[in-house]
């Protein structure tokens, strides 16, 4: 299940390699996109605008995929996130950053 794959892969764990949050979302979703993915999004606060890894991952592949769920997924996000800024949202602690990926993970699962 890609769900359990992101999060293993954020956490390098069960013989996953251990990538940062943008980076485990997309080698677990690699099936929808086949971009230069270290090109793409990056984890740590390094996304473009700031903006939280796992989120940039997640909206770039269902840019690709599903274009008509972007506004929800924001939506989504920032209300269990309190922004989509990683810095913001490592000082709200309202979810942690393998909160990020884990539930980055489950609206793109859902949303496949």
């Amino acid at each position: 299940m890609p769900i359990e794959k992101a999060k293993k892969h954020y956490l390098g764990k069960d013989g996953h390699e251990r990538l940062d949050c943008a980076q485990s979302i997309l080698k677990a979703f690699a099936e929808l996109d086949n971009a230069d993915k270290e090109s793409l999004c990056k984890g740590g606060g390094r996304a473009p605008g700031g903006e939280c890894g796992a989120y940039c991952a997640a909206k770039h592949l269902l840019a690709k995929k599903n274009p008509d769920k972007l506004r929800e997924f924001e939506d989504y996000f920032r209300q269990l996130a309190g922004s989509l800024k990683c810095n913001e949202i490592r000082q709200l602690r309202k979810l942690s950053c393998l909160g990020c990926v884990g539930k980055a993970a489950e609206y793109l699962h859902s949303s496949s």
